[in-house]
């Protein structure tokens, strides 16, 4: 069995080594890609000193387009696919119980759960948002809904396709995955990354998740209410 560790980046080259590494050290990891999404500063240069293999976007598309291009570039579909933030530095080694309920044939998809700090409470509107949705089409209530730090099958990732754009992409694939009979389990961990401040340019990244997780929700919801 081998894994992918597939990192979406956008201007993280102060993190991006440290995460590389504690991927490349988690169990069956054959290989860590880069996705440098359009990236102003060093992240391609810093991530591929580290070992990792990095495919770059010319102009920034989002985390969506980075994860396609990402498990686009996995040639074997036997290959599980294990999709983390670039900024979790060392914490990135928690992902390797994302790896085994997959493996083990438990689940088909693992979403990582991060300890309860008290921090990033800004955010808390556009978890509610996305928890609502994912309730409403799929009965099931999540920890963290809108976590990046996911381990799939390659099959119930492709069935899962296209992504929905933008930061909606996490709501929406946890919807689809599970609307299509496949079983999406979360797991504790004591991952960490960087958490958004309180100034105006972090409550308009809070706005722009918002909307996108509206826009993500939107033709799932009336697509339900037709059936």
């Amino acid at each position: 069995m081998n894994v992918a560790v597939i990192l979406p980046a956008f201007n993280e080259g102060e993190r991006i080594a440290r995460t590389v590494r504690a991927a490349q050290a988690l169990p069956h990891v054959s290989t860590v890609i880069v996705v440098d999404d359009g990236s102003a500063d060093d992240t391609a240069t810093v991530a591929e000193s580290a070992g990792a293999t990095v495919l770059r976007h010319p102009r920034n598309r989002g985390k969506a387009a980075a994860m396609e291009t990402g498990a686009a570039h996995v040639a074997d579909p036997e290959t599980l696919l294990l999709f983390l933030d670039s900024d979790l530095c060392e914490t990135a080694g928690e992902a390797a119980v994302l790896i085994a309920p997959v493996a083990e044939g438990t689940a088909d998809m693992t979403i990582a759960t991060f300890p309860r700090t008290g921090r990033g409470a800004g955010m808390g509107f556009v978890v509610r948002l996305s928890n609502w949705g994912i309730n409403r089409l799929t009965g099931r209530t999540m920890d963290a809904p809108l976590s990046g730090q996911r381990c799939i099958r390659r099959g119930v990732w492709n069935a899962a396709l296209p992504l929905a754009v933008g930061f909606g992409v996490e709501t929406a694939l946890t919807i689809d995955v599970s609307r299509a009979g496949y079983r999406v389990l979360e797991v504790p961990t004591q991952m960490a990354h960087r958490v958004s401040g309180s100034d105006f340019r972090s409550q308009l990244h809070r706005f722009k998740q918002w909307r996108d997780v509206a826009k993500a929700l939107l033709p799932r919801l009336l697509k339900g209410r037709q059936k």
